[in-house]
């Protein structure tokens, strides 16, 4: 059955699944929201867990400080990356993410609203409120889109799987923990020693309440 698109797209209905990144461009909410094949998806409209953000804020600058004097550069969240099939044109494309982190090389997939076009590593941390769009949704759309290397962070158990596109599909790595050096085949150079890396990252944990 054909659901009809709502009059209205100030707000998205979740169940409807033929936006468009010009749909996207008129909404007004507190939430993030994300396209993937047209359907939005929503994020919680609190700000993530302090963990996360000083995950995201450290990689981000260490990317930042490696690519300095390169043509690639890095970019973090809220930064929208947009999908593109036959056509650019803002009412034909119906893939819009925002990324934690992304590194773009080729600097003609940029320019004032985002990316367009595929990232050349994407990096992804994983809350109890994202990560099934993460791990199924976004998953497929970086792999058929060409995305060529996709890390998955896991805050609270401080641990790392980095996927490689081979041959259109994605080739995981091992789990990667403290102890282990993370090194990104498409930044070439780029480690990422997960032990100093994690070392002063915070675990908060609930206080008990007697």
């Amino acid at each position: 059955m054909e659901v009809k698109k709502p009059d209205n797209v100030n707000e998205p209905d979740l169940e409807y699944g033929n936006y468009s990144y010009a749909d996207y461009l008129k909404w007004q909410m507190e939430e993030v929201v994300e396209l993937i094949k047209g359907k939005a998806f929503k994020k919680a409209a609190a700000a993530p867990k302090r963990i996360h953000q000083q995950i995201s804020i450290k990689l981000a600058a260490k990317l930042y400080y490696f690519l300095e004097d390169k043509s690639c550069q890095v970019y973090d969240a809220p930064f929208d990356v947009r999908f593109p099939k036959a056509s650019r044109a803002d009412h034909l494309i119906h893939d819009v993410v925002q990324p934690d982190i992304c590194v773009i090389c080729d600097r003609e997939k940029l320019d004032d609203r985002g990316c367009i076009g595929a990232p050349d590593l994407i990096v992804e941390i994983l809350s109890p409120s994202n990560s099934k769009t993460e791990l199924k949704h976004k998953f497929k759309l970086y792999e058929s889109n060409g995305v060529q290397e996709y890390w998955i962070i896991h805050a609270e158990t401080q641990d790392l799987l980095i996927y490689s596109l081979s041959n259109g599909k994605y080739v995981p790595s091992l789990l990667l923990t403290s102890g282990d050096v993370a090194e990104s085949k498409v930044i070439q150079g780029f480690k990422l020693d997960l032990e100093e890396f994690f070392g002063d990252i915070d675990l908060y944990l609930e206080p008990i309440v007697r």
